[in-house]
């Protein structure tokens, strides 16, 4: 079943999350992935507001879980860790 990558941003330093940016498309794409959402209007009804929100939708769980751990993705979010602030998963839909 096709699985929906969800996260929430808050970024703290642009330039090195540009770079984040710039990596991790390539390695979303790699693994079957593509966005629907980047960015964009949002309205935040309940919990932690972060201004950037983006979701990627993958083949299955397992292709997005395994976009996170490639070696691609993992050199991307070397440059988010320190960049933003950030929730990330991973979760099922009904297609």
């Amino acid at each position: 079943m096709p699985a929906l990558w969800i996260a929430h941003v808050t970024v703290t330093d642009s330039e090195a999350y540009g770079k984040y940016a710039a990596l991790a498309g390539p390695a979303i794409e790699k693994h079957g992935g593509y966005f629907i959402a980047r960015g964009g209007r949002y309205v935040q009804l309940e919990g932690q507001e972060r201004p950037r929100n983006v979701v990627a939708r993958f083949p299955s769980v397992e292709a997005a879980e395994a976009c996170y751990n490639s070696p691609e993705y993992q050199r991307a979010l070397s440059h988010a860790r320190d960049a933003s602030e950030r929730e990330l998963l991973i979760v099922e839909i009904d297609d």
